[in-house]
């Protein structure tokens, strides 16, 4: 390997289904990322955990999420439950990364801090990021964003300046780094988080990028899952021997559907995020190859969860304007509406809106489920590597099994870093992951099976074999070889393979200090009871 350590650039998208982008499939033009895969590897067998805060934080301490404290998301449910913020047992790859001679820097969404108005140390800079542009909380409008933050500074006005937009916002910013980096320590290697928000809900975008997409989508859901399978079988990202999951249940056929303009609205606004994003990703791979920067970084792409089908109701709308995070007015004074009613077109910065089951069942395509559970639709990524200096395979698919602990695994392997015992005097938890490089080149790496939980959702992986839970269900068992979709439950007919994996699970689960659902359900129902008192 190159002795020259490389830059690394991780970027991620903010639930984003499995087959959304094109180069797995989906219909949104997505060049940039294309160019990406194109010039690298793309992983068919990557997972993440299932929602934003868990993901985020395993994505970056090479942790599972509870044995960082974030087994939810970022409220503290202390001291029954998880501390919502990262704990001290664990380090960033920020700050690894700058212990170890690099400069960190970080455009984008935090969501994993549990204070959001005052400084914490739980901050981007506060966990190694010398340089932080971006929110601190999990959601929010993309045209006037709360808690958008420079360093440790709010600057929520900025939003009210010119033609101000998230997404464009994140990417301006990243390149900003690259640019500044290279004009003040080009010898020095640097890490750049980049984090976006896009396409998680509202559905907000910038008319252009909306009008790209009118027509796109006329075909409805059924057609168009029924498509992106072929195109994704052609493209040997699954197998042909593969069932396409069931429509969801709750969804009727499209050619029963009434208000299609409404629903076509809404699936447009949603490309158009995902194709705002790109563009911003074409920006930062156009600054590292100007500065001389792309042949020896590498580059990470992925999403944190599948595709999301929440819905933005009455007691939905009640909770985002209480956390802060869903603005009750626009910047110049106009009040927003909030939630889907079918009488208001998405996109603008007034409107609050999601997508909805349907399209997300298509972002998910061909897979069952969604963001929060386990079964595929809910953890299977899109996950591209390109580093042209090592990485010599051009466009090729690697069906290695994955996980977000490798990554910070990976990076320790390729930058040659010290993984720390001790960090500030605090025990560091040993590393859960394993590199990913031996894969680079096709060869196993040598993982053994894959663990995850989450709000009592849970699965193992071991080879073939997958065993999943929908809580508070039954398990399920499938053979992955001959059925990734999840179609056929295999648990009657092998029950000792599913009693071994089980009985893993809960040793995993208490080792890595998984809470049970049932435990969290009663500690939620005595907080109730103890608000409805007061």
């Amino acid at each position: 390997m190159d002795p020259k350590r490389p830059n690394v650039v991780l970027i991620l998208a903010d639930d984003m289904g499995y087959s959304d982008i094109n180069c797995y499939g989906g219909e949104i033009d997505t060049h940039n990322l294309d160019k990406l895969a194109k010039n690298g590897i793309r992983f068919t067998q990557f997972y993440n955990t299932a929602r934003c805060s868990p993901s985020r934080a395993s994505l970056l301490t090479g942790l599972h999420p509870h044995q960082t404290g974030i087994g939810i998301l970022v409220d503290d449910d202390r001291p029954e439950g998880y501390a919502g913020d990262l704990g001290k047992n664990c380090v960033t790859i920020a700050e690894l990364l700058k212990k170890n001679g690099y400069r960190t820097y970080m455009s984008g969404k935090w969501h994993m801090s549990t204070s959001t108005s005052t400084v914490s140390d739980t901050w981007p800079n506060q966990r190694g990021f010398e340089h932080f542009y971006g929110t601190i909380c999990g959601a929010g409008s993309y045209f006037y964003p709360s808690t958008l933050t420079q360093d440790n500074v709010i600057i929520d006005e900025e939003a009210k300046e010119g033609d101000f937009y998230y997404t464009d916002a994140i990417s301006a910013n990243a390149v900003k780094y690259i640019n500044q980096h290279n004009k003040n320590t080009s010898e020095q290697p640097f890490f750049l988080y980049v984090a976006y928000t896009a396409p998680h809900w509202p559905l907000h975008a910038r008319e252009k990028d909306i009008a790209k997409y009118k027509g796109k989508f006329n075909e409805g859901w059924d057609n168009l899952r029924q498509e992106r399978l072929n195109r994704m079988m052609d493209m040997n990202i699954i197998d042909k021997e593969w069932e396409l999951s069931s429509r969801d249940s709750t969804v009727s056929p499209w050619e029963q559907v009434k208000n299609k303009e409404w629903e076509l609205k809404r699936m447009e606004v949603y490309a158009a995020q995902i194709d705002s994003m790109d563009q911003g990703i074409g920006r930062i791979i156009s600054a590292l190859e100007k500065n001389g920067q792309l042949q020896n970084t590498l580059i990470i792409f992925l999403s944190d969860n599948g595709g999301c089908e929440e819905p933005i109701g009455t007691l939905m709308t009640k909770w985002l304007i209480n956390e802060g995070s869903g603005r009750e007015f626009t910047r110049s004074g106009e009040e927003v509406r909030f939630g889907n009613k079918k009488k208001i077109m998405p996109g603008p910065e007034n409107t609050y809106q999601s997508y909805g089951v349907a399209w997300a069942n298509l972002s998910n395509c061909p897979f069952r489920k969604y963001k929060h559970w386990t079964h595929e639709g809910g953890i299977a990524t899109p996950f591209i590597i390109h580093w042209p200096e090592i990485i010599k395979a051009k466009g090729e698919l690697r069906h290695q099994q994955a996980q977000l602990t490798d990554v910070m695994a990976t990076i320790v392997d390729i930058t040659d870093s010290q993984y720390p015992e001790e960090y500030n005097g605090n025990k560091i938890l040993p590393l859960e992951g394993t590199s990913l490089v031996p894969i680079f080149e096709n060869i196993d790496n040598g993982k053994g099976m894959l663990f995850f939980e989450h709000e009592g959702n849970a699965a193992v992986r071991e080879g073939k074999w997958k065993l999943v839970r929908d809580y508070p269900g039954d398990w399920e068992l499938y053979n992955m070889d001959i059925d990734r979709t999840e179609l056929h439950n295999l648990i009657d007919k092998f029950p000792e393979r599913a009693k071994s994996m089980i009985k893993a699970y809960e040793e995993w689960a208490k080792r890595c200090g998984v809470i049970p659902r049932e435990k969290i359900l009663e500690m939620y129902k005595q907080k109730y009871k103890s608000v409805q008192k007061k």
